[in-house]
């Protein structure tokens, strides 16, 4: 599917540019406009039955205790510090500047005004959730999905046959994902022809430099962020490289994370972490703790907020950074799953979905590099979790040999 989108790129930046009129036609939008309406189907059944089944079938945290709290809280602070530095990154570069993404009727969210802080603390909670999924309120919709999902697991077995649904609803969202994900190429050749022929070729300059600037502030993230981390946990450095170098060649060359797992999962061990660790933190990241993802997702709804000359005031940003970092939680298994999140937050925030369409040009080349970082992070917080444990690393020797 990757090769198939890059080719109707190439075809639609070819069509935009040779025949602008002919890409500017009505028809050619609602090509995309199709695409991306499929899209925005998928966002609240989705985050639902991931958010509800993620939190009412956590029973490992509770069961781990101690080690459980520990890879929480480093999970939280990482993502947190990950969305600030991508955040900061594109205000900085603001690689969407002078691009024309038009602005629908129907992008109206809460960003079009300033509103107070009681007025965004009171939007965040639903009063409907159907009235929620229906506006596309992704905020709202996590909101009630962590409640409804700590509901279920306080309330244990009885909860049983609600959680399956969730869980069922999650695998049929997934293959319903997959489907919408065939019309892919279509979407993204029509919306590149349509961008290109109404906004010109300097359209992907600013994809590029978009493109340039996740690669640097994801450097700057594993040198700065993670260095500091190892540093400050005692973790053996060239140790850890050897043990987390193959996985992570493998996530970034394929641009799955599951792909590189099982061997995460064996080079952790061999490295000196005790199984029970890294069988629970390592899968447990998979879901909360998305270091590039998440670094990736507050760069590309500024990058399209800048493209389509919406002005977002901190207050507002910030608001958008605590919609993510709980959006992230849960969806990691979903086929682009940074896509369907970025669509939701979008959304949310009133800003254009053709942005979706525009960025997905170019996903392919970021998602080898936010994949990778997350495969990365996940290694590492094993390692974090071991050490806060008293686990000392530097003692046993790795027994497979690497190359």
């Amino acid at each position: 599917m990757t090769g198939w989108i890059f080719i109707a790129m190439v075809v639609g930046i070819a069509l935009g540019f040779l025949f602008p009129d002919a890409a500017k036609a009505d028809w050619v939008n609602a090509l995309s406009q199709v695409f991306l309406r499929l899209i925005k189907s998928i966002i609240a059944p989705l985050i639902f039955g991931t958010l509800v089944y993620g939190i009412a079938g956590t029973g490992s945290v509770k069961a781990m205790g101690r080690i459980g709290v520990k890879a929480i809280i480093y999970f939280e602070v990482l993502t947190t510090i990950a969305l600030f530095l991508g955040l900061g990154a594109v205000n900085l570069v603001q690689p969407g500047a002078g691009l024309t993404l038009p602005v629908s009727a129907g992008d109206i969210g809460i960003s079009k005004a300033s509103p107070s802080l009681a007025a965004t603390l009171e939007h965040t909670f639903p009063a409907s959730v159907i009235d929620a999924m229906a506006r596309g309120d992704v905020l709202q919709i996590v909101v009630f999905a962590f409640l409804f999902g700590a509901a279920c697991a306080s309330v244990g077995i009885k909860a049983a046959p609600v959680v399956e649904f969730c869980k069922s609803l999650s695998e049929v969202m997934f293959r319903y994902t997959k489907y919408v994900m065939y019309l892919a190429p279509l979407g993204v050749g029509a919306a590149m022809a349509h961008t290109i022929g109404t906004s010109g070729i300097g359209v992907l300059k600013s994809l590029g430099l978009l493109v340039f600037t996740l690669y640097g502030a994801l450097v700057v993230f594993v040198v700065v962020v993670f260095g500091s981390v190892i540093l400050i946990a005692g973790i053996p450095l060239k140790r850890f490289i050897a043990a987390a170098r193959e996985p992570f060649i493998l996530a970034f060359s394929t641009a799955s994370s599951e792909a590189a797992l099982p061997l995460a999962l064996e080079n952790m061990e061999e490295m000196g972490i005790p199984g029970h660790i890294v069988g629970f933190v390592l899968p447990t990241g998979y879901s909360f703790n998305l270091d590039g993802s998440t670094l990736y997702l507050s760069m590309a709804s500024i990058f399209v907020a800048q493209a389509a000359g919406v002005h977002m005031p901190f207050s507002q940003q910030l608001l958008m950074m605590l919609t993510l970092m709980l959006t992230t939680k849960g969806v990691a298994a979903v086929p682009r799953a940074s896509l369907v999140i970025l669509s939701g937050t979008l959304t949310t925030f009133g800003l254009p979905l053709s942005g979706v369409a525009l960025i997905l040009g170019a996903d392919a080349l970021m998602d080898m590099a936010r994949t990778s970082v997350n495969l990365l992070g996940n290694c590492l917080a094993t390692a974090v979790v071991a050490r806060w444990e008293g686990v000392d690393l530097s003692a046993p020797e790795m027994v497979k040999v690497l190359d």
